[in-house]
């Protein structure tokens, strides 16, 4: 076959594809994305590349040899062909060149027949509180149950029922619906993704194969897109594609060309189909990450969804927050993906235009879980008018079918009524079932299963299809494209990025270990090779172990926020999970191995440790497999629980039983039987012990003239002498580092290597769980958003008994508001004007003007859309006018009745912004009043307010959510029930100025976006100053505004004017000035392509903002800004000056509100305070029973100092804890401060308050777990003055995180600060290092100014005083007298001036003189230089830094702004 036929077939059956699909392309479009341009770019590619695949390569091409009866396995086993590769057959386009050599096309259809599909639900569930945590807790099977996902809240019900339908390759469906009817379920069960539903009965058949069977065989083939885009966001355009392309490049490739010159060429290809080739370079970023714009981020979605190949995709709400024309962008995308790769396409959309609509060819409306229509698009509004509905020629065909699901929206035709016309979802459906268009489905579903039961050629094909994408390796039955080691060395390539781009974590990392690294350095330098060195050195090499290890905390929050991802490219079939987490930890050895190498030689060198390469590199070694094997350990436990709370407990309990265990702190020999086998599966004692083993198995200590006994004048005959340091000898001045740590903690130095290689076997061992859990545990992989209500009491009875009645009245005047709100009336006359208004940011290349020069004015009883283009500077302006900008330069005037604004325009305000941002544990009748008693003026009475707020619930149709809790997105209301919330917050303040709205609309369905912007029209027609931005707008909604800012990209104004009816104002315009509007367009997107808003060709040679600026339409509004100011100033120059207030209510009513929400907000939030009391617990009740029944012995004492020293665990803990909510609490504020609600003061005193009963509980319940185990003092003032210093501590703690997190942009930075200080505040008590050991540097500030040296010294003092130690056989020092001298008194002159005691000659034997370095517990601190008589003055110096925490987070509450705008 030449090469022309060749061409001229694929040209063929492009024509004929095109035929078959009349509203499939759009070739007479001049604008957006360009279908047709698009395939020919692949023609065009496909043609050049083919020619280069047959001068480089051969013809040859296998036909195939097997029959087409024969079973899967039997065709799996064929011989793979060895033809060339064409581009198309990678992207399944044009057939032809796959024909050619014998490879079959990748098609296949979906045909779902009597699909039922069930979930959890139908019963009201109740917000738990605090107590609810202990009562759940201790229900061991319910927390069993949660833990492993095994719970069910609620009763089965039916999600999907009885659905039926068939949708073919190339076939593009439509799944309408209003919010919570089943569009999302149904697109996840059309992808075969079934986790998280109960049951799903019926059959789904992808071609031939039932779903259990294509799942397990084939699940890469049918993907899901959800409504949110979820991407790595710190790797470019380029690198995320190219990773999606290093997983699922298929075996085949053109001869002559590498595979990285492949790569570009889809890479490039992709992106120049999508119009993004600009973004290449740029990251993808996300909500918190400024990347690529919103449209961008989505083609990527699109992009990345092509390059996996899949046959059935489907997307749900792809267009949210999309601009009109960037929307349809979007749509012809799709077309063309489904057109060149003949894909069945499924996609959910709300506010679809008719456009959009036409790019499809079926469409499947979905009315509360009942399928009442799938059919031809061309057919669908026909037959819902045949059913009785009224036509609604003006409306959109989406909004109008979604309209007819809808009791409030639609109507009936003349002469037609509910009786008549099937109005509920059971008539819907049945009436469907009986109607010609069921009749025609069922009958294309029976052509299609004897059509793929007789031509097995498409079976066939498929399957050779997918075996030949494989890459050599990978298994048979495997549903990845390459072998498992391919998709390690590609995920380490990605990791790599991952890290190497992250510079700011990473500059954090390194620095912060060289710090610490320092520190450790001086603060034990030149440690020296004495008996005094000996218990430092143990000190230094446990530290160095700990700090590395417990580095790799944050990995237990990045596993878990990782999930989606994962998750996400597990259906997608790049890679597996468990080789996710074996190439993380190849590339986190990589960095680390460098960053730990620089941290040992710092540390090493400058304390003097046993000075050879090979004790160098065993130290390095050890703490090198310490952090790895730390590193995932945590990633198992984010593996193993379900949410943060579980991971922390568990790793509360772990982490200390590690440490406790570790040997350090009770040597292996103490910790008796019960303990000791922990040893085998402790990493941190297996370093540590390691560690001690190679430092001191090479070191000789000598015995300093302070441990000698006895010492002084006239004791010079060491025969006569011992050291104290264990492992000494009798007469000798050296000691054996070897015998030391054998006699002291039990470690054999020839044991290091098998400790190493059991700590390696750990390394084995958890990776191992690691990657087993990755594979099996897909927590966040699917499930239903549960609302949760707060219980009712008799007033929120009353109330909400009265809203079912307004609700009853509407529904029985048919969706009639004209009674609800009649009573608004808006008083104030004020209006807001701005001229030549300008707005500059700083950039790296200087000021980036965003706003240039915009005229406009709001005014009393208008409705004024504020449109443009995406990124062209509506939220900007939006900002700038409310007075929220904090960044840049804001030049020109805006006034408020002819006056600059006030320190009150702000409060008199009210701002509905893009974001959702709300106290998740409120109600939403409490956030509506919370913002009436603060915003409105503090002279309403209450009743007047809370009848408002009822009057708003009403309004915004929230009657059945009034007493439900926000929640945040992923488990709470819904997207367009939070943005009701949104709006009604701000409608609750009765601003008295002006209400400003960010887009309001997007994310809603059409009618409830049809219903926002009714309200706000009846609200202007109250009086109120309407500013508002919207997307996507139909014609029916377009009309409710009369006034219009139109802003094309540069944030240059085109049109500032009326609006008119059916836009003829707008319209005769833009005809006045060469742009002509046809007649069946919607002007609200006809107006967003003529400017070129998306990748639309401007109508026109001239520059719209350019036309404007010229215009006499211009000149005239210019004119009239200066009318209305000069009227206004006339109006209320003689009225008396009004006293400008910031807020609205005094300070103490303020706090009052602020923090009675706060303390509710903590109440609610169950897992918060559960969490920190269950990890006090349990830390202290563990060291309490590995330090159970402390007797006098000299050991016990230091142990006793061990248990004081576990108190300052506690602030790590709490700091990991309080920072978090800290900062989500802050970014709440940052909104509601904005509106002038309550002042920085009130927020921070409330989070303060609301600590402190938790403080309370979790501080007595540590105390009395870790205070009476081992025995301690039970005299009342010295239990009391403990008990006091641990509740300070525990203020403390909580102070200090609220301060470090007020002082920090974000969470994620203050626990990258967390690791730092904690160190340096544990160095430097005095435990690890005695006060006389430190450096005088350090002595003399550092050591005086940690909170730490208050905490341990005064608690200390108070446990050892007067307590009497009396040493256990083993402890005792033995020296021999010299020949006729008794033991009396050849030590008398010694004992005169030393501490402790000698034992009785009486009870010693062989003459041996028995010595006890103590007597009392105040010998022992005395040598730490500690004083009992300054205990009370060390808890008011502790007391103090409580109070400088509060000064600094007060002071920073106000001055610090983190929220840049």
């Amino acid at each position: 076959m030449s090469e022309d036929t060749v061409v001229g077939e694929l040209e063929s059956q492009r024509t004929n594809l095109r035929s078959s699909n009349p509203r499939g392309t759009s070739n007479s479009l001049q604008n957006g994305v360009d279908v047709a341009a698009a395939e020919q770019d692949f023609v065009e590619l496909s043609r050049h590349l083919t020619e280069l695949s047959r001068s480089l390569g051969g013809k040859e091409g296998n036909k195939l040899g097997k029959s087409v009866e024969k079973e899967l396995e039997a065709k799996e086993d064929e011989d793979e062909d060895d033809g060339t590769f064409d581009l198309e057959t990678h992207l399944r386009g044009v057939e032809g060149e796959e024909r050619r050599v014998g490879i079959k096309p990748k098609r296949i259809g979906v045909l779902w027949q009597d699909l039922t599909v069930s979930g959890i639900g139908g019963v009201k569930n109740y917000i738990a509180t605090f107590p609810d945590a202990f009562i759940s807790f201790f229900n061991v099977f319910a927390t069993a149950a949660s833990i492993l996902g095994l719970n069910k809240k609620g009763r089965e019900f039916d999600i999907l029922k009885n659905f039926r339908g068939i949708a073919k390759p190339g076939e593009m469906v439509l799944v309408l619906g209003r919010p919570g009817s089943g569009c999302t379920t149904f697109l996840k069960i059309m992808a075969n993704q079934r986790y998280g539903y109960t049951k799903t009965d019926g059959d789904v058949l992808y071609g031939r194969f039932p779903a259990i069977t294509f799942g397990k065989r084939f699940r890469g083939e049918a993907v899901y897109n959800q409504e949110d885009d979820i991407h790595h966001p710190t790797l470019t355009v380029g690198q995320t594609l190219g990773f999606a392309l290093d997983t699922k490049t298929p075996a085949k490739r053109l001869p002559g060309i590498s595979k990285t010159e492949f790569k570009e060429s889809v890479i490039n290809l992709l992106l120049k189909m999508f119009n993004i080739e600009h973004t290449r370079n740029t990251i993808v970023g996300n909500p918190f990450v400024r990347g690529v714009s919103g449209g961008e981020r989505k083609r990527v979605s699109i992009a990345e969804m092509m390059i996996t190949r899949a046959s059935v995709c489907c997307w749900d709400n792809s267009t949210r927050g999309l601009d009109a024309s960037t929307a349809l962008d979007y749509a012809k995308s799709l077309r063309i993906m489904t057109n060149i790769h003949q894909t069945t396409t499924f996609v959910s959309l709300y506010q679809a235009s008719e456009k959009i609509y036409e790019q499809f060819d079926k469409v499947l409306v979905i009315d509360s879980g009942y399928q009442i229509f799938y059919g031809p698009t061309h057919e669908a509004r026909a037959y819902f008018e045949g059913l009785g509905f009224a036509p609604k020629p003006r409306q959109t065909t989406p909004d109008y079918l979604t309209g007819c699901t809808d009791e409030f929206e639609r109507e009936y035709a003349v002469g037609r009524d509910v009786s008549t016309v099937p109005s509920s979802p059971e008539a819907l459906e049945q009436a469907f079932n009986n109607s010609p268009s069921f009749a025609s489905l069922n009958q294309e579903m029976e052509q299609y299963r004897e059509e793929i039961n007789r031509e097995n050629e498409a079976h066939d094909s498929f399957i050779r299809a997918i075996k030949e994408e494989k890459r050599s390796g990978a298994g048979k039955k495997s549903v990845y494209t390459i072998p498992y080691y391919q998709q390690i060395w590609a995920l380490m390539q990605r990791q790599f990025l991952l890290k190497w781009q992250d510079k700011f974590s990473l500059t954090v990392s390194w620095m912060t270990s060289i710090a610490i690294a320092i520190v450790i350095g001086t603060l034990y330098l030149h440690l020296p090779k004495t008996s005094a060195g000996a218990f430092t050195r143990s000190g230094l090499l446990f530290i160095a172990l700990l700090f590395n290890a417990f580095q790799a905390f944050a990995e237990l929050a990045s596993t878990m926020l990782g999930r989606p991802i994962v998750n996400k490219h597990k259906a997608f079939t790049f890679h597996r999970p468990s080789a996710l987490w074996i190439a993380q930890i190849l590339v986190d050895l990589l960095f680390a191995a460098t960053q730990i190498l620089v941290f040992c030689i710092i540390v090493y060198f400058m304390t003097n440790l046993a000075r050879s390469a090979g004790a160098f590199f065993i130290f390095y070694l050890i703490i090198l497999s310490g952090y790895i094997a730390m590193t995932l350990f945590f990633r198992t436990v984010g593996c193993l629980c379900p949410d943060f709370d579980y991971a922390m407990k568990f790793a509360a309990v772990i982490i200390t039983l590690f440490v406790i265990t570790s040997g350090y702190l009770i040597p292996t020999q103490a910790q008796g039987d019960w303990l000791s086998w922990i040893f085998w599966v402790n990493g941190l004692g297996l370093g540590f012990s390691s560690l001690m083993m190679n430092e001191f198995g090479r070191v000789t200590l000598e015995c300093t003239s302070e441990s000698l006994v006895p010492s002084g004048p006239g004791y010079n005959n060491t025969n006569h002498q011992t050291c104290t340091l264990a492992g000494s000898m009798p007469g000798s001045g050296l000691i054996n580092g070897g015998d030391y740590i054998n006699l002291t903690y039990s470690y054999n130095p020839d044991h290091l290597w098998r400790n190493w290689g059991i700590l390696v076997a750990h390394i084995a061992f958890f990776l191992s769980c690691n990657a087993l859990l990755g594979e099996y545990f897909q927590y966040g992989a699917g499930g239903k958003t549960i609302t949760y209500y707060a219980k009712e009491n008799a007033e929120r009875k009353s109330l909400n008994q009265a809203l079912a009645q307004k609700q009853q009245g509407r529904r029985e005047k048919k969706g009639s508001n004209d009674s609800i709100g009649s009573n608004l009336r808006i008083e104030s006359k004020a209006v807001l004007t701005w001229e030549s208004l300008c707005y500059e940011v700083p950039v790296p290349s200087g000021q980036l003007k965003l706003l240039k020069d915009i005229f406009g004015y709001v005014k009393p009883g208008q409705l004024t859309a504020l449109m443009g283009a995406s990124g062209a500077g509506k939220t900007t302006l939006l900002d700038v006018l409310a007075a929220r900008k904090n960044i840049g330069v804001i030049t020109g005037d805006i006034f408020v009745d002819g006056k600059p604004l006030g320190t009150s325009f702000q409060r008199g305000t009210s701002y509905a912004e893009q974001l959702d941002v709300h106290e998740a544990t409120q109600t939403v009748r409490e956030a509506l009043r919370f913002s009436a008693y603060l915003r409105q003026p503090y002279e309403v009475p209450i009743e007047v307010k809370n009848a408002y707020v009822e009057e708003v619930i009403a309004l915004l149709e929230m009657e059945n959510i009034a007493d439900a809790i926000i929640g945040d997105p992923t488990s709470g209301l819904a997207v367009e029930e939070r943005k009701r919330v949104t709006i009604g917050v701000e409608l609750a303040a009765k601003p008295q100025l002006l209400l400003f709205l960010d887009e309001p609309t997007s994310g809603l369905d059409s009618q409830s976006a049809f219903n926002i912007v009714r309200f706000l029209k009846k609200l202007a027609n109250a009086g109120q100053a309407i500013l508002c931005t919207i997307h996507q707008p139909n014609a029916s909604l377009f009309e409710n505004f009369d006034r219009l800012l139109l802003l094309q990209h540069g944030g240059e104004c085109v049109y500032f004017g009326d609006i008119g009816n059916d836009a003829n104002v707008l319209l005769s315009y833009f005809h006045k000035y060469g742009a002509h509007c046809p007649s069946d367009a919607n002007p609200a997107e006809w107006m967003l392509d003529a400017i070129r808003a998306g990748q639309a060709r401007r109508i026109g040679n001239k520059d719209w903002g350019e036309i404007w600026r010229e215009s006499e339409e211009f000149a005239n509004v210019k004119a009239e800004i200066k009318g209305l100011r000069e009227a206004r100033i006339a109006e209320v120059g003689s009225a008396p000056a009004v006293v400008e207030r910031e807020y609205a209510t005094p300070l103490a009513y303020q706090i009052k509100l602020v923090m009675k929400r706060t303390n509710l907000s903590f109440w609610r939030t169950p897992n918060y305070g559960f969490t920190r009391f269950f990890n006090h617990i349990a830390i202290a009740l563990l060291t309490g029973l590995c330090f159970l029944n402390l007797d006098d012995s000299r050991s016990s004492m230091q142990y006793r100092i061990f248990v004081i020293f576990q108190v300052t665990v506690l602030p790590a803990l709490i700091l990991a804890q309080v920072e978090p909510r800290y900062e989500f609490a802050r970014m709440i504020f940052y909104r509601e401060q904005s509106a002038k609600m309550y002042s920085q003061f009130a927020f921070a005193l409330s989070m303060v308050v609301a600590e402190m009963p938790y403080s309370i509980i979790c501080a007595a319940g540590f105390y009395i777990c870790i205070y009476f185990p081992p025995g301690m003092s039970n005299e009342s003032s010295r239990a009391g003055y403990q008990f006091l210093m641990i509740l300070i501590t525990e203020i403390f703690s909580v102070t200090l995180g609220q301060t470090v997190a007020a002082l920090t942009p974000s969470a994620f930075i203050s626990a990258l600060l967390n690791p730092f200080l904690m160190t340096i505040l544990s160095l430097f008590c005095g435990v690890t290092i005695p006060k006389p050991n430190i450096p005088k540097f350090w002595r003399y500030w550092l050591y005086e100014l940690n909170p730490f040296t208050r905490l341990i010294s005064g608690m200390v003092v108070t446990e050892l005083h007067d307590t009497p130690v009396r040493c256990a056989e083993w402890e005792f020092n033995t020296f021999t007298p010299p020949p006729g001298e008794t033991c009396e008194s050849y030590a008398a002159p010694f004992m005169s001036y030393a501490s402790g005691y000698l034992r009785d000659t009486s009870e010693s034997a062989n003459g041996v003189c028995q010595y006890c370095a103590f007597k009392i517990g105040d010998e022992f601190y005395n040598t730490l230089q500690l004083s009992f008589d300054n205990r009370w003055r060390d808890l008011v110096i502790f007391l103090a830094f409580v109070v400088s925490n509060l000064i600094i987070l007060f002071m920073a509450s106000r001055y610090f702004n983190f929220a840049r705008r």
